[in-house]
């Protein structure tokens, strides 16, 4: 069942634009789209289906990771273009009756619809192109199928006690100006004390990934994570999410018993040292393996310019774990009209590309 795997350029920012083309039956294929970046990247999402994918008019599945700009931003340029035949996010708003409780009085459950909606205003604007267009929505929580993908995070449950806690939405219960000035300047303060200790101790040859790094945001532990065996390899694509989300994709995994070793991983949140743990990394690339053996690839969606010493330390160690496990490490990022990869198992190799996208072929 051949299939290709290929992230698009989103500009300037960090994000994810993603296109999957996979056969069930060696002729007819599926197509895929995760994400489209920022909103001038959804042209860039339609051109590349167009020229690489004998221009169709029909897109299988279309998936929102999460309601980040950089992800959803040109969601809806997409769906204006194709047919869809299924439109996969998960909306806040729907759930206001199950989690009411958790805002403590302070919203009628019409008022609660209303501000979550205006919290995601992105979010609510493609929910009505998608039903002007006749298109169908449909949640992705663990366990549920988008094609040859199987969702493995987040579960339902966690959502839902998520919702309350995105930084988009209204105070539920915490009053942060209770707080007071002071005392949020002083633990800002010892937040970049901490950083810059982190910094200094750090050098080029060695990054401390941390077991409990200050946490992702709750928004981005509730991306949707997509698992598939496709041509009998383990493809894992991973969107933004964090120890919470990726450990919990990994026990759904188990627990389904669809679990094998991966030959193809999405390092997550454009390699924010935030979002993976060495044990976190151990769970999904398994044991060490001798050098010079090749289990599979990852690929992580960057911007050089955007890129701070720490993220970019953090990248370089996860090269080094994953050159171990096997994994040659793929990262693009763009300056001026040029794509560059670093491809990396021990050391880092700069190729240059003649097409504005990094194709991942098989």
């Amino acid at each position: 069942m051949p299939f290709e795997i290929e992230f698009l350029p989103v500009g300037e920012g960090n994000g994810d634009a993603i296109c999957v083309r996979y056969s069930t039956n060696g002729s007819d294929f599926v197509i895929h789209v995760v994400d489209a970046g920022y909103v001038n990247t959804g042209q860039t999402v339609v051109d590349h289906i167009k020229k690489y994918y004998d221009e169709p008019d029909f897109i299988d599945h279309l998936v929102v990771t999460h309601p980040d700009r950089d992800h959803l931003g040109g969601v809806k340029t997409v769906l204006e273009n194709f047919d869809v035949g299924s439109l996969r996010m998960n909306r806040p708003w729907l759930y206001a009756e199950q989690v009411l409780d958790n805002f403590h009085g302070r919203y009628t459950l019409q008022g609660l619809e209303n501000a979550l909606r205006e919290a995601f205003p992105v979010l609510a604007e493609l929910e009505r192109t998608a039903l002007q267009r006749g298109v169908k929505i449909d949640e992705a929580f663990a366990g549920h199928d988008i094609g040859a993908f199987k969702v493995l995070a987040p579960l339902k449950d966690r959502y839902l006690a998520s919702i309350s806690e995105f930084d988009q939405t209204p105070t539920s219960y915490q009053d942060v100006q209770s707080q007071g000035i002071l005392a949020m300047a002083s633990q800002a303060g010892r937040r970049f004390v901490e950083k810059a200790k982190q910094f200094f101790s750090e050098t080029w040859n060695e990054e401390k990934l941390e077991e409990n790094p200050d946490p992702t945001s709750t928004l981005n532990e509730t991306s949707i994570v997509q698992y598939a065996i496709i041509d009998d390899r383990a493809v894992l694509l991973t969107a933004d999410s964090g120890p919470i989300g990726l450990n919990e994709a990994a026990g759904v995994a188990e627990y389904l018993n669809i679990k094998r070793p991966l030959n193809f991983i999405q390092i997550p949140h454009h390699g924010s040292r935030r979002n993976v743990t060495p044990s976190v990394l151990d769970q999904w690339l398994g044991e060490m393996v001798e050098q010079g053996t090749h289990r599979g690839s990852s690929f992580c969606s960057v911007t050089f310019e955007n890129q701070t010493m720490f993220s970019f330390q953090c990248l370089k160690a996860r090269t080094k774990k994953m050159a171990g496990s096997g994994f040659s490490v793929q990262i693009w990022h763009k300056i001026g009209t040029t794509t560059n990869i670093i491809s990396g198992k021990v050391l880092f190799l700069f190729v240059k590309m003649e097409t504005d996208s990094a194709l991942l072929r098989e």
